[in-house]
């Protein structure tokens, strides 16, 4: 058969071109009009059973995709909810992607996911895109965004969720938790264990610099100063744990603690502090961020701060689906954390 070639399908009523499928032509397979293909498809309640049945099996023998877009000019409604996250390489986001997306879907919505990869730059070019399709809600991760971003989503007259962060001037609404708080939580649980020298290791994340604040603030209210401060490029990976923890050595040998931007840069550091012979935690004292599935495994089990990602996912999208309700919905849900103590401090 030509590549350009139309298959079709062979009926009583003649043959339907397979590909480009539309409602007549479903109609025609499954032996009944148009309207009630619509009803069948649109309001199942109100057509007998056994005709919804014949109608669902001329759908999946012809091929024919519902067009939504003729739906949503009738209804307003897109039924798409936009869902913009920095990176899929770390697991972190995963909870929070698969509750909102169950969420939605059992409400009749699907997500449409986008990838900022930490710029502020790409999130204003997938929003004006995200935005030019019309969806019925927009959940963005953190609280950093160009003015043109806040001046298109606050035009936009859609629910927008703010998640994985808290703070006092939201767009929209906001779901998540205080970094600065986590920080402090941080400083608070090291000093009562008795460690003075304490370092940073971060990737280049504005959500673990406001982490990274918190915890200096906090270490300061005790007359402590971070002895040591080692920035790394994205993404987080083991290596670059072991590759900081060798630098910050070098740096301040007498280091007694590390506070890592994440689990994995954790993981790295607890490697790296074995293979010199440092004991963890008698000598060196090291705290991740995450709780990623193997935080509780490590050699010695991690001490991490563990946010409830699936909560926040779920938490985000009744949000908007709420307002999409015309429910009132609060503009600040304080989903909280916990910081986990483990054999690592």
């Amino acid at each position: 058969m030509d590549k350009t070639e139309m298959r079709t399908l062979r009926t009583a009523g003649g043959e339907v071109p397979v590909s480009g499928a539309t409602l007549a032509d479903v109609a025609r397979v499954a032996g009944v009009s148009p309207i009630t293909v619509s009803r069948a498809l649109n309001q199942p309640q109100l057509v007998r059973p056994n005709t919804v049945a014949k109608v669902q099996a001329a759908v999946q023998q012809t091929g024919y995709v519902k067009n939504m877009m003729a739906g949503a000019l009738a209804s307003s409604r897109s039924r798409l909810v936009s869902l913009v996250l920095p990176t899929i390489s770390t697991p972190i986001f995963a909870d929070m992607v698969q509750a909102a997306s169950d969420h939605l879907t059992a409400a009749g919505y699907q997500v449409m996911l986008g990838l900022s990869s930490y710029e502020a730059w790409r999130e204003e070019l997938l929003v004006e895109t995200i935005l030019s399709r019309r969806p019925d809600g927009v959940i963005l991760t953190g609280s950093l965004h160009t003015d043109s971003t806040r001046r298109r989503l606050q035009a936009a007259q859609v629910p927008v969720v703010e998640a994985w962060d808290l703070t006092p001037s939201p767009i929209d609404m906001m779901v998540g938790f205080s970094h600065e708080e986590v920080g402090h939580a941080i400083a608070q649980h090291l000093l009562e264990r008795g460690y003075k020298r304490i370092a940073i290791l971060a990737v280049q994340d504005p959500r673990a610099a406001r982490r990274n604040q918190g915890l200096q603030a906090g270490l300061a209210k005790h007359g402590v100063e971070v002895a040591a401060l080692q920035i790394m490029p994205l993404p987080s990976t083991f290596a670059l744990g072991r590759d900081g923890m060798a630098a910050l050595l070098a740096s301040c040998p007498d280091v007694q603690a590390v506070v890592c931007s994440s689990d994995t840069l954790a993981h790295g550091v607890l490697t790296e502090a074995i293979a010199r012979g440092i004991k963890v935690p008698e000598q060196l004292a090291v705290v991740g961020f995450g709780d990623l599935s193997f935080a509780a495994h490590t050699y010695p089990p991690l001490s991490t701060v563990r946010v409830d990602g699936a909560n926040i996912g779920r938490v985000a999208a009744q949000a908007i689906l709420d307002r999409l309700e015309g429910k009132a919905v609060g503009s600040l849900t304080d989903t909280g954390f916990q910081l986990l103590q483990r054999g690592s401090t």
